[in-house]
């Protein structure tokens, strides 16, 4: 086991590892790009091809939670939520506490067979990002600035067009808007006491627009709304880089369903519904901090082997004529190759480590405070 986990630290397994993920983004988006001419012709056939390219590049984020570090992810829902689940089409509400929640929740699409198909409300600057945001763009996804009054069309048209949807999707939202830290607790806590709200000790406020809009416009679509609360045992905070270090986490999840159908058409009444879900949320965060665990029955859904084999696949289609130039680079014996090839490692690297550097809480989040005090949605 000491070998292994030595084995996993070795920063050029790590290397090959990100090389094989960003040379197979790149092919995997340039073949997207070519499913375009689809999209007049079969826009459900364009749908279906981009859910499994899209699978083929995030089952590799996948198999580094699930293989590579071995987390462990485990459920506490009853047996009749389990059974809907990858059976509907629904709208997931995530705390957004740790670096790595959106792995857990990819995770757990990966196992009840949707990750291709899965959605997010995300914030525009990712839709820069190489890799993440043009998969993202080419699968559909609604990009918003958290601007309404530039927001409202943009929104309105993405989820509109979601409706016809030919696979079953999980829509996730964090209803948060940024990634939990101190700071922006305590800005969230004076704006729910400005507006006799109930103060939270684990969430920020709720921003109830997306959460409404998404309702409204994916209604008749969605049949259940599903709140995911997230924790770690032993108070782990789990990071990218200790995923891709090899390190296991446990993680926690408690999984509610409501039907839409139990949940107010009225916008307010709606929001007002959030609200009160969030402090259910809170609550259950202080008995797993008390506690160490969620109330109800566990689940342990077993991991699949594709997002493995995926990998291998694309490892050996990429990393044998990678090792075969490098030998050639070696034995020519040419400084300038050599330096080149250095160079190219570094870059590499540099670029890689960036990427990483996208999940990080101290790199990440909205400017959350600088406008908040004076509006929350």
């Amino acid at each position: 086991m000491a070998l292994l986990a030595y084995l996993k630290s070795l920063f050029i397994l790590q290397l090959l590892m990100g090389f094989v993920f960003v040379v197979s983004g790149l092919i995997i988006n340039f073949i997207q790009l070519c499913t375009c001419i689809l999209w007049p012709i079969n826009r459900q056939l364009y749908r279906r091809i981009n859910c499994r390219l899209s699978y083929s590049l995030w089952s590799q984020l996948v198999m580094l939670l699930e293989w590579w570090s071995g987390t462990e992810c485990t459920l506490y829902t009853d047996q009749a939520t389990v059974d809907k689940f990858g059976k509907e089409h629904v709208i997931i509400i995530l705390n957004h506490n740790f670096e790595i929640d959106f792995l857990c929740g990819w995770t757990m699409c990966e196992r009840y067979g949707i990750l291709g198909s899965s959605k997010v409300l995300a914030k525009h600057e990712l839709l820069k990002v190489p890799l993440i945001g043009w998969t993202w763009y080419f699968l559909e996804i609604v990009f918003c600035k958290r601007k309404w009054e530039e927001d409202r069309n943009t929104v309105f048209k993405g989820l509109d067009r979601l409706k016809d949807y030919p696979e079953y999707m999980w829509f996730l939202l964090y209803c948060e808007g940024t990634r939990f830290t101190e700071k922006k607790h305590q800005i969230s806590m004076q704006v729910a006491e400005s507006k006799g709200l109930p103060k939270l000790k684990y969430h920020l406020l709720p921003r109830t627009k997306g959460f409404t809009t998404t309702l409204q416009c994916l209604k008749g679509t969605v049949t259940a709304v599903y709140d995911v609360t997230l924790n770690f045992k032993d108070n782990q905070t789990p990071t990218l880089l200790g995923i891709v270090n090899g390190k296991k986490y446990k993680a926690d999840m408690s999984v509610r369903r409501f039907s839409v159908e139990d949940i107010p058409d009225d916008e307010q009444e709606c929001a007002n519904w959030l609200h009160k879900l969030y402090q259910e949320k809170d609550a259950l965060q202080e008995m797993y901090n008390k506690e160490g665990k969620f109330p109800g029955p566990t689940i342990i859904p077993p991991r699949r082997p594709w997002t493995l084999l995926n990998f291998l696949f694309w490892a050996t289609l990429l990393l044998s004529p990678l090792i075969n130039f490098a030998c050639g680079v070696a034995v020519s014996g040419s400084p300038l190759l050599i330096i080149g090839f250095i160079l190219f490692l570094i870059v590499a690297s540099i670029a890689i480590r960036r990427l990483i550097g996208v999940t990080e809480v101290k790199k990440t989040g909205s400017s959350y405070g600088n406008q908040e005090a004076k509006k929350q949605n």
